[in-house]
Parts: structure tokens; sequence; C-alpha cells
């Protein structure tokens, strides 16, 4: 599940999303400079690694987020 919550933080877009170990909701910030990208970032609930993938794409100078892929470690 990914929501959009409005905020925009020094370029940083935001998306709540859910967390693949614990289920909880966490928010995450997302870069536009990045599309296309991976990383991992610790679930700020459970403390767990996450595999993040962003896609998205600009229309005019706007960002808009398509899609985030969340795996847990090991999978």
């Amino acid at each position: 599940m990914i929501s959009y919550l409005g905020q925009v933080m020094n370029g940083f877009l935001d998306r709540q999303v859910q967390c693949p170990y614990c289920g909880e909701a966490i928010v995450l910030f997302v870069d536009p400079a990045n599309n296309g990208s991976h990383y991992v970032e610790d679930c700020s609930v459970c403390c767990r690694p996450i595999n993040i993938f962003i896609m998205g794409e600009f229309e005019g100078s706007e960002y808009h987020v398509e899609r985030i892929d969340l795996r847990a470690e090991n999978d």
C-alpha cells in the first residue's frame, strides 16, 4: 500500500508504505533525482532492512511516483 501524504521537503516527496516485516505504516522520502533507483533503508519501527525500488516519471517539472516495491532482505 502506498499513500501520498502531500508534503514536499527539500525536493523530496513523502510516501506512506507498509513495512514487509512488521506491517506497520512508515514514511519514505523519495528523491525524484533517483528515479529507477534501488536502495536499502531500515524500517523506523522494527529496524529491519528493506530493499526499496522506486519508479516514476516527470510530467513537466512535476515528478509522479508510479511504483514503489518493498522487499525483505532475503526476498
